[in-house]
């Protein structure tokens, strides 16, 4: 099998594994790790399957609940802002039940905290 250079050949990987293995990579990954090693490869397979999904995933993971994980949000606001958060931002809306990423900003921050990162937006 020969494969191609850069995100196609990804996935070409993927399914290679799957036709070879009969199990796919997300689900031998979970049967044959755990902790952080589990955590890391998982990430880097879900990023390269679908990066839009998997960054709005993590902003709405960092705003969840009880606190913000403003370093995570931060982060991802910045390194995002330039590159693909006009999609990030839809697949956010879909993750999060119809709530905009402005809209989780603005509950969950404040002061020029907030207005730097709706600038992002």
């Amino acid at each position: 099998m020969e494969l191609s250079s850069g995100i196609n050949a990804e996935y070409g990987v993927f399914d290679y594994y799957k036709t070879i293995s009969n199990i796919d990579i997300l689900e031998s990954i979970k049967l044959e790790m755990s902790g952080d090693t589990a955590a890391a490869f998982t990430a880097i397979v879900e990023v390269v399957q679908n990066p839009v999904h998997y960054f709005a995933d993590q902003l709405f993971k960092s705003m969840k609940g009880l606190g913000t994980n403003d370093n995570k949000l931060i982060r991802l606001m910045v390194w995002r802002s330039e590159i693909d958060l006009v999609e990030i931002k839809e697949e956010f809306k879909i993750i999060s039940n119809g709530e905009t990423l402005e809209s989780f900003i603005e509950g969950d921050c404040s002061g020029n905290y907030k207005v730097a990162l709706l600038a992002l937006c």
